[in-house]
């Protein structure tokens, strides 16, 4: 079986084509709806990944990223809600702790919708989120800087550093409680409609049960910056949508070049040690941005005058590629992507030889 006949993918085709795209640009200016949600909780894709044995599909990493590609490019604020879920499964199916047979089941059959707390883990040594240990259980304080899905999701996966060096992750009801508040939503250039707050913690606590992972920062790390080195499906995705608003003559050459990076882009996430080739990955990586920029800006100038309105799809997709320039960013991949900026304005300027 293809990837593009795997079911998952036909799903995601048909809840592109017939919600997701005619919607988004009422999404992006209303918020991402509960209907929205549910039609994603219904198709299946929030286990594309989970274990079978718990109601996934345990389909393979190159069906996850071309499903992420067909929702972001149909409506980047929904993909961008149901993206955060894939972590915390993902988690769960590595867990050893109780917590993995009270949520992995649900979550992997889309029941729930979870939600993340962990990328402040990345400001490291600062740590944004404490975590200690209060009878049996935890408490968390500080601040989450920025949550998304908040009033959609069900439940959310938050971490924090405790004073022993060691990443913490658990799990609770995302929704105040005692200990937990959140912030008005965010007014963003783009994605707004994704419900993204900041969290205050004072004195959260979180009963042992609820932990899911606990490991040294030094362990954890790698993983995790594996992870922010290659190009996010979701950048092949916007591109896309953004060609298919111009001419064939335009479009071609464009799409030619989308294809090679994206071709580049997953062979490397397919290497099958993740922290190799680095340097490579993120050079890609900033490759892929570039694509996305053009792509998104040849659709603005083909539209003209009328992308300026707030209800051009050109316009939406300008904005959300912004977005995607800074979503998944780490100190490592800014800098890459800044090299590749200046390397390109220095090509560009240089003078003939």
């Amino acid at each position: 079986m293809t990837t593009t006949a795997h079911p998952l993918v036909v799903r995601a085709r048909r809840l592109a084509t017939d919600l997701l795209a005619p919607q988004a640009e009422w999404v992006d200016q209303e918020g991402v709806p509960g209907s929205h949600i549910a039609a994603v909780k219904r198709s299946g894709l929030l286990g594309v990944v989970a274990p079978v044995a718990y109601g996934g599909s345990g389909a393979p990493p190159a069906v996850l990223r071309e499903t992420a590609e067909i929702l972001a490019g149909a409506c980047c604020a929904t993909w961008f809600v149901q993206t955060q879920h894939h972590t915390p499964v993902q988690t769960l199916a590595q867990s050893e702790l109780p917590v993995r047979e009270r949520l992995l089941g649900p979550m992997s059959r889309g029941e729930l919708l979870s939600g993340v707390a962990y990328a402040h883990l990345r400001a490291y040594p600062r740590v944004p989120v404490r975590v200690h240990r209060q009878g049996d259980g935890w408490r968390f304080d500080g601040t989450v800087p920025w949550y998304t899905g908040w009033g959609l999701n069900d439940v959310m996966l938050l971490a924090g550093m405790t004073a022993a060096g060691e990443v913490l992750f658990a799990f609770t009801e995302a929704r105040e409680q005692p200990g937990l508040r959140a912030s008005a939503p965010m007014r963003l250039a783009a994605l707004t409609a994704a419900c993204t707050v900041s969290l205050e913690l004072d004195g959260l606590w979180l009963p042992e049960e609820a932990v899911a992972l606990r490991a040294p920062y030094e362990t954890w790390a790698p993983g995790d910056r594996a992870r922010t080195l290659n190009a996010p499906p979701a950048v092949f995705g916007l591109a896309e949508a953004a060609l298919s608003l111009l001419d064939e003559r335009t479009a071609e050459p464009l799409r030619s070049r989308l294809a090679d990076v994206r071709r580049r882009a997953y062979a490397l996430a397919d290497h099958p040690v993740p922290q190799e080739r680095a340097g490579e990955r993120l050079a890609v990586r900033a490759e892929a941005y570039e694509a996305l920029r053009t792509a998104t800006t040849a659709a603005v100038v083909a539209g003209g005058g009328r992308s300026m309105a707030l209800t051009s799809r050109a316009q939406r997709l300008a904005r959300e590629g912004l977005f995607l320039l800074v979503q998944g960013q780490t100190a490592e991949s800014r800098e890459a992507h800044l090299r590749a900026l200046v390397h390109g304005e220095v090509s560009r300027s240089a003078p003939p030889q």
